[in-house]
């Protein structure tokens, strides 16, 4: 029951496989989907080169789709240039839009056919159960309906047989395709935001926060984006501006007689890749700036996913000189159990406590706990977004180090910012 070009489950096979996993969906309230898809112009293709090379086509298209879909699902031949995808035990439908991305790209290189390079297209149609029928037969109609409305669309597109959940898809995709364009385009930006010592009300360092220009919707946040690049991979270059752009305005606040650090925020993907040692060392050596004026900061989670790993990148950075800052922390027992071996110089306490300090008695029993752990273990604390005097005068009274917030000020375009460091 196997397709014998593409070693593919073939029509039957792929419909009994399809009939047990809409039982068990029903069973569990569980949603799966069904893509259709057909390659374009491939008639076009068997004529010119011949059919020898429309076979290896079909060969390389299988080989390439296992390679995006999940283990759980299954992906079958059902004949010509027509192969269904079955996506079974699906908790939201964004899933499926991650895989449907992951096959249009990987139509993106050409294939090798007798040693020449042929480009091939598909279109995808997408039904999901239980939106869009309870059968198997009404589910595979329905996506066939939709990839046709694909075809007739553009072609090498894809189209969800449900208008909202393609709506919201396409919207995704899209932010995708602009999001990996942005740092070519010049749309984004970084602000900075002040961090003050308590003690002293002077500016001790610099927090860049990434903007996006977006040309359609304005200014976005990273909460607007950053879990799309997280996923799409998009952060990694993002990643990379930011941290240069970031060290060639503290060397350049440096060369003015600013005497403090910038802190650049990493995400978690970032944190965890293999190059971030080099990526770190090349941006700081580009820039000319000392290792000693950049700080990393980090999640709790983000170390927590790999704490080994974490403790030797975060090991050898630190011999560099460059300082750790980890936001979100909590005082769990995991969290007291691996934040003293690593080399941590300052905590940040989340302003989600500090935004209800005064009125909360366990929010201040939280943040004081810190600031007194914090100490204990050689470790600076920052309190993040304070923004009354009330608030303030809650945290110097517990000993701790700095603040920042719209009490002192938002993040802030560089010009703007050094004229505050020069008035304060």
């Amino acid at each position: 029951q196997h397709d014998t070009l593409t070693d593919l489950p073939n029509r039957k096979l792929f419909m009994d496989f399809l009939a047990l996993e809409l039982a068990q969906a029903r069973r569990n309230r569980r949603s799966l989907a069904v893509l259709f898809m057909d390659l374009d112009h491939f008639k076009q293709i068997n004529d010119t080169l011949g059919h020898a090379a429309g076979d290896l086509l079909l060969q390389g298209v299988a080989q390439r789709l296992k390679r995006c879909v999940r283990e759980s699902d299954t992906v079958a031949r059902i004949g010509g240039d027509e192969f269904n995808v079955l996506m079974p035990d699906l908790i939201q439908s964004d899933d499926v839009g991650k895989v449907v991305g992951k096959i249009m790209g990987v139509f993106e290189a050409p294939f090798l056919l007798d040693n020449v390079e042929v480009n091939a297209a598909t279109s995808v149609g997408i039904s999901m159960f239980p939106e869009d029928g309870d059968s198997s037969e009404e589910l595979v109609q329905k996506a066939d309906s939709a990839m046709y409305v694909a075809k007739q669309s553009s072609g090498s597109s894809y189209q969800f047989y449900n208008d909202e959940i393609n709506i919201r898809t396409v919207a995704r995709q899209k932010m995708e395709r602009m999001l990996r364009a942005a740092v070519q385009k010049g749309e984004l930006e970084l602000l900075y935001q002040p961090q003050v010592r308590i003690d002293t009300g002077r500016v001790v360092g610099a927090e860049a926060l990434l903007r996006w220009r977006h040309p359609e919707r304005g200014v976005l946040l990273p909460a607007q984006f950053l879990a799309v690049a997280e996923e799409t991979g998009a952060i990694i270059p993002i990643g990379e501006w930011v941290i240069f752009n970031a060290c060639a305005q503290m060397k350049k606040w440096q060369a003015q007689g600013f005497g403090f650090a910038v802190t650049v925020n990493l995400s978690n993907r970032e944190f965890r890749q293999p190059n971030l040692l080099e990526l770190t060392s090349r941006a700081l050596a580009q820039t000319g700036l000392s290792p000693h004026a950049l700080e990393l900061e980090v999640s709790e989670k983000g170390i927590m996913g790999n704490v080994d790993y974490s403790l030797r990148n975060m090991r050898r950075l630190t011999e560099m000189g460059v300082g750790f800052s980890v936001d979100d922390f909590g005082v769990g027992a995991s969290s007291l159990h691996w934040i003293k071996q690593l080399p941590i110089g300052k905590l940040k306490i989340d302003r989600s406590f500090i935004r209800d300090i005064v009125t909360e008695p366990n929010d201040l029993a939280v943040v004081s706990a810190v600031i007194c752990m914090s100490h204990n273990l050689k470790m600076k604390v920052n309190a993040v977004g304070v923004e009354t005097q009330e608030q303030l005068a809650l945290i110097r009274s517990h000993g701790c180090d700095e603040m920042q917030g719209e009490l002192v000020s938002g993040p802030l375009p560089p010009l703007e910012f050094e004229k505050l460091v020069a008035n304060m």
